[in-house]
């Protein structure tokens, strides 16, 4: 048997121990983290507070402005609120400016009008829409009632007619067309080719008696003739025995039936229907009114549409 060696050392595995200097090193390079840290930290509280100071007061520089801003667009707004009302208020003084020298305009051909020698500008308009009525048999007056050529006379120039032309103004010699009439109230509504002026009727409720007028025909075959009066009295009893007939003073002879009864505005307030036997200063027109009425009934009838 072997004898025992010496009692081996066992080893063991070395620990490694920190001198003194290394955990000095330790220790400042730890307290350098950690300052370094609470400094970064630090300092990115004071940006924080420094942004989030600026961005209020940013944000109130803003709410400032918005508030600025609203108040001048408000301002504006008014402004420009006012100034459209100012604009409309000029406007409509315009308008009442426009229609009172319009008014004015009116009141002066009618005071020229009103005199007997400034009725001329008023004949002057009215006899290009005249024609003379010429048949077979008869001669009278028509006026144009519609500016497509629709004109009317009084139905009995046409009695007994199988031919009916109109000559206008400037000697044209046309064939007329009858569309219908009304027996009763005498008004006969013709039809010629082309376009002209037409006449108004006026609303003959508006009538005053001795107001100035003048009729325009063709007296004995004396062509475009006129005769100026007043009138006499408002809705007279005619043939018919109704009350809807102008008398005037205006001379009527042969020759002026179906012609215009003109007031000084150049509107037509009747139409020429007759006279009292060889009597002066008696003549009788059918007032505007109820010659419209009879127009637009034939026309309806005829044509399927109102003229006037």
């Amino acid at each position: 048997m072997l004898a025992k060696t010496k009692k081996e050392k066992t080893e063991e595995p070395p620990h490694y121990k920190f001198h003194r200097k290394h955990k000095i090193l330790f220790g400042s390079f730890t307290s350098l983290v950690i300052i370094f840290i609470i400094l970064s930290s630090t300092a990115l509280y004071i940006i924080y507070i420094k942004l989030d100071t600026q961005y209020t007061e940013l944000n109130s520089k803003l709410e400032n402005l918005q508030k600025d801003t609203q108040g001048k667009l408000n301002e504006l707004t008014d402004n420009l609120i006012s100034t459209q009302k100012d604009v409309t208020q000029t406007q409509s003084l315009l308008g009442e400016t426009k229609d009172r020298i319009t008014s004015l305009d009116v009141e002066l051909e009618e005071v020229k009008a009103s005199a007997s020698t400034d009725f001329s500008s008023v004949i002057e308009d009215a006899v290009p829409s005249v024609v003379t009525i010429r048949t077979n048999v008869a001669q009278g007056t028509g006026f144009i009632i519609n500016e497509e050529g629709y004109l009317v006379t009084n139905a009995h120039v046409l009695t007994s007619a199988n031919q009916v032309s109109a000559i206008t103004s400037n000697k044209q010699i046309l064939s007329a067309n009858l569309i219908g009439y009304d027996s009763n109230l005498d008004v006969a509504l013709l039809k010629i080719p082309g376009n002209y002026d037409k006449l108004e009727l006026a609303n003959s409720d508006n009538i005053q008696t001795g107001e100035k007028v003048i009729a325009i025909g063709n007296p004995l075959g004396l062509q475009f003739s006129v005769s100026e009066g007043i009138v006499s009295a408002v809705h007279r009893p005619g043939i018919n025995n109704q009350e809807i007939y102008i008398q005037t003073d205006a001379a009527l002879n042969p020759g002026n039936s179906g012609g215009p009864l003109i007031n000084k505005k150049g509107e037509v307030i009747g139409i020429n229907n007759f006279k009292i036997g060889s009597s002066e200063g008696l003549s009788f027109a059918l007032e505007s009114n109820s010659l419209r009425e009879a127009i637009n009934e034939i026309s309806s009838l005829a044509l399927n549409r109102t003229l006037v």
